[in-house]
């Protein structure tokens, strides 16, 4: 579901906040969903390590990325049993007509909203087609929406750890936005968070978030609410954001 943005922020200017590189969701097939999207939006793939990772590049030059899982337990969607975690809302003017080429190219329907489709990738993970009248052509990235069982509560966790603005806050949710980027944050009733360890109960994506300093970086997602899951390495730290989420610090 799109929420409406009320404007954007400035990059971070301070070195322990950090700068949204991109969005990650497992995958046991990373060439089979990396097509899909890459044949549905007309994006390029910018990095790839054979057998780990692909990424895909927006012309805006926003990323999505998909991690190898060959294990991996995809969500059902909208029961919070196998919880999606994390969609893409994506843009376009036509979206019947995009949601109906989704489907072509291997995407299940799901629902249909007023304004917006409802698909799973090939993968299992959802995502929405949104109607934006008189868009560029092409499809475009409007946000990565994450599921929280408080999202306006999330929503200032990750403004004061990427130097963004809320935007928007409200009962179905809120949004932050900054530096052409938007994170929007979805209220979900019983919302069951991925449990580290747990097979049936997997993370589903994560964000990779870009910084100056690891050391301050950790500090202030610390403070902000944010759990350590591993040290890491030199150039990058695991943590757990308030609602359970995992995502990456990297130099």
């Amino acid at each position: 579901m799109l929420f409406s943005s009320l404007g954007g922020g400035s990059m971070p200017g301070v070195t322990d906040t950090g700068r949204l590189e991109l969005v990650a969701f497992d995958v046991a097939d990373i060439d089979q969903v990396a097509s899909f999207y890459a044949a549905l939006t007309g994006w390029a793939e910018s990095r790839r390590e054979e057998g780990h990772w692909i990424t895909l590049r927006a012309p805006d030059g926003q990323e999505i990325a998909f991690q190898n899982s060959p294990d991996h337990i995809p969500p059902r969607w909208p029961g919070q049993e196998h919880p999606q975690q994390f969609h893409l809302d994506l843009q376009v003017d036509g979206h019947q007509a995009a949601a109906e080429r989704a489907v072509g190219l291997g995407a299940t329907r799901l629902a249909d909203g007023p304004s917006w489709v409802t698909l799973a990738d090939p993968g299992g993970h959802p995502f929405d087609l949104c109607q934006l009248d008189g868009a560029e052509p092409g499809i475009h990235l409007f946000a990565v929406t994450i599921d929280a069982g408080d999202a306006t509560g999330l929503a200032h966790f990750y403004a004061g750890l990427l130097g963004m603005q809320v935007t928007y806050a409200g009962v179905e949710g809120a949004l932050i936005a900054g530096y052409g980027k938007s994170v929007m944050f979805q209220q979900v009733a019983g919302y069951n968070p991925p449990r580290r360890g747990d097979p049936a109960r997997p993370q589903q994506a994560h964000l990779d978030i870009i910084v100056d300093d690891l050391d301050a970086s950790e500090a202030l997602a610390r403070t902000l609410g944010a759990t350590r899951r591993d040290r890491g390495g030199p150039r990058h730290r695991a943590l757990t954001d308030p609602a359970g989420h995992p995502f990456d610090l990297s130099l």
